[in-house]
């Protein structure tokens, strides 16, 4: 298996030439760029190095893998694995299977596989770069400590110890988890911030030096004050890695938490909540809200609560508490690409489409539509037909869950008419646009024709721009490309495609998704 080839982490199954190909993926790809079709055997439209994350063949440290060419087959499945889900895709023309590349030398010498790990040469090297930290644990977190009457001075200092040993298996470093504390009690105070310190030892010996403030456990107060202050870009906090709190609560809270907890996951906070010495039976009647850590967690699913019965002893607990904060996976309040766009369709239904090529069209938003993570507080979807005249087929609110825009998508009938695509474009941005464009999501506009438009794309085109929306165009057939290239945003190459024939669309599918993703990456976050 000397003779891999390397790959990226974009290269998908019909990109490689032979039947059976050894490849090496490399690591760290980012799991919501890949684009995965069924589960054992991969539509060969799919990620090579996604679909072997998602069979288990490797994790995201990369390696080597067998890729397998296959036939082309009916009804991929979607299956939810290792961090990645598999989409549905009806028919595709070929396909492939992934397998583990068995290092035969070694078995000769029948030493177990799992030793021949240090063979691509990174391996063994971890202990030396004790820098960079934990690079498997990339998260942004505050502790948030409570500094209340409640706990007092004595087991305030044990709640130090305690967040010392976790930030210390952590594995902070620049390239892994940063942390910084903010400290509850009447009012909030930020002890340090993520860019105040990138190594263990600092943070440890500033977690040493924090003084108890004492005062009432206004745990709400500081938990909206830290959701709202504490990931800046200014302070540290880094694009597109998850956004943590960990709260530390001794007892009860004294003022109210769930709006906070409304707040925390406005912003994309993961909030994690550690209970210790939970309210006695006596003692309940003195609670203000007996549901309190169900209303602040990010999700109320039992992962992001964590008990100990009092501060002593606690080095037990310090290991599982880790391995959660490290589940990247289950980050399910994190803002991503896929749960935070708007993505509005703005289709032409002239005559020269005709209605078989126009179902492709309504297939081809339709598969776009469907990596995306559509709800109430997720992402949108909004769709308007066109051809002199506009027609909003749904807006952003209508619908929010995926099936109901899925099917809402299929019953849109084929209008048939002339092209104005200008002004169609000037209509979805005040009429559908308009009503969003404060909210908390991204904007994205795209523009499918298959022709010239009558009137001039350039203005309109420009003004949705400035509204802070982000064009992709998409030709088929006789769409001139300076038309294309007018209306989509910069840089205009990867935000122009273009096909002959409508069947060439469901190719598309990935790159605009992987755009989207993209933009939405490098945008304020």
């Amino acid at each position: 298996s000397l003779a891999s080839t390397a790959i990226t982490c974009f290269t998908r199954g019909l990109d490689l030439r032979k039947e059976t190909e050894d490849v090496l993926c490399p690591a760290n790809c980012p799991l919501w760029q890949f684009y995965v079709f069924g589960n054992g055997v991969y539509a060969s439209l799919s990620s090579v190095c996604g679909a072997a994350i998602h069979r288990g063949v490797i994790t995201n440290a990369g390696g080597a893998v067998r890729v397998q060419a296959l036939p082309g087959q009916e009804n991929y499945p979607a299956v939810n694995a290792n961090g990645i889900q598999s989409q549905v895709l009806a028919r595709w023309a070929s396909s492939f299977s992934v397998t583990r590349i068995k290092n035969t030398v070694l078995e000769a010498v029948g030493r177990s596989v799992s030793t021949a790990r240090p063979s691509t040469g990174k391996r063994p090297k971890k202990p030396l770069d004790k820098k960079a930290g934990n690079k498997d644990c990339k998260a942004d977190i505050a502790f948030l400590i409570d500094g209340s009457y409640n706990i007092g001075q004595r087991r305030f200092n044990l709640q130090k110890n305690f967040v010392g040993k976790v930030a210390v298996m952590l594995g902070i470093g620049t390239e892994g988890p940063h942390v910084g504390v903010v400290q509850a009690s009447e009012h909030p105070k930020i002890e340090f911030y993520l860019k105040n310190f990138t190594a263990a030892k600092e943070v440890l010996f500033a977690i040493k030096e924090l003084g108890f403030r004492g005062g009432n456990s206004n745990t709400g107060k500081a938990l909206k004050h830290a959701a709202q202050k504490f990931f800046s870009l200014e302070t540290g906090a880094r694009k597109g890695i998850p956004k943590i709190i960990v709260v530390f609560i001794d007892g009860w809270p004294s003022d109210d938490i769930e709006e906070a907890g409304i707040v925390a996951r406005e912003f994309g906070v993961n909030v994690f909540i550690v209970s210790v010495a939970k309210p006695t039976t006596e003692e309940l009647g003195m609670v203000q809200d007996i549901g309190f850590v169900d209303k602040a967690v990010c999700r109320n699913n039992g992962f992001f609560s964590y008990q100990m019965p009092t501060w002593f002893g606690t080095t037990k607990y310090v290991k599982p508490l880790v391995q959660k904060l490290c589940s990247h996976e289950q980050m399910l309040c994190s803002k991503t690409c896929y749960n935070s766009v708007n993505i509005g369709f703005l289709i032409d239904g002239s005559s020269s489409i005709g209605d078989s090529n126009f179902r492709l069209v309504l297939e081809f938003i339709s598969n776009v539509a469907k990596a995306f993570e559509i709800s109430d507080i997720g992402s949108k979807i909004a769709v308007v037909q066109f051809t002199y005249d506009q027609r909003a087929e749904f807006s952003f609110t209508d619908y929010t869950t995926k099936e109901k825009v899925l099917s809402a998508m299929r019953n849109i009938r084929y209008m048939s008419g002339g092209t104005a695509t200008g002004d169609a474009i000037s209509y979805i941005t005040s009429h559908v646009f308009g009503p969003v464009t404060d909210g908390p999501n991204k904007n994205f506009l795209v523009v499918l024709t298959d022709g010239q438009s009558y009137d001039d794309v350039r203005g309109p085109a420009a003004a949705a721009q400035k509204a802070g929306i982000t064009i992709f165009s998409i030709g088929v057939a006789w769409a001139p490309l300076d038309d294309l290239k007018d209306m989509a945003s910069e840089p205009r190459e990867s935000h122009t495609f273009f096909t002959r024939e409508f069947t060439g669309l469901e190719q598309m599918v990935p790159d605009v998704i992987r755009g989207i993703c993209k933009d939405f990456m490098d945008s304020k976050q």
